[in-house]
């Protein structure tokens, strides 16, 4: 049996059989009952340095100044 035939008969069935085996193993790993919170934590990665806006509800907020007189340039 010449070289390609052996690579091609394993690449046909083993290999097949090991890459199918390793496939349905990373699914199921993916979608363990205990990986829900790391999914969402990694979902959440690109929000993670947002901040909220202003809800001006302070009594010495610095921003309600600022937002004041760009409404009063505004109109």
């Amino acid at each position: 049996m010449d070289k390609y035939s052996f690579l091609r008969e394993l690449a046909d069935s083993w290999v097949l059989l090991a890459l199918t085996l390793f496939f349905i193993g990373t699914v199921l790993w993916a979608w363990r009952p205990g990986s829900r919170k790391v999914h969402d934590q990694t979902a959440m990665i690109p929000f993670r340095n947002e901040t909220a806006g202003c809800t001006n509800k302070c009594a010495d907020c610095a921003c309600k100044a600022s937002l004041d007189i760009r409404v009063e340039d505004a109109t």
